[in-house]
């Protein structure tokens, strides 16, 4: 599930609302682990682009158990 939400990452990053709204479901479907690895992948890959939005994202989703 991790490595198909790299891909659609990757496809949909063109358009920040797509992007966002991607990111922020694949939190809900993903176990602990995959999300600490999808979080270090998505600010190397997309720092540039996202970097705020991102962490708004994962704190608000992704918020520690």
């Amino acid at each position: 599930m991790l490595e198909y939400t790299k891909s659609l990452l990757q496809k949909v990053s063109f358009d920040k609302f797509l992007f966002l709204k991607e990111l922020g479901k694949s939190l809900t479907r993903l176990q602990e682990e995959e999300i600490l690895n999808l979080k270090y992948w998505c600010f190397i890959t997309f720092s540039p682009l996202y970097q705020k939005e991102m962490e708004q994202v994962f704190q608000t989703i992704a918020l520690p158990k």
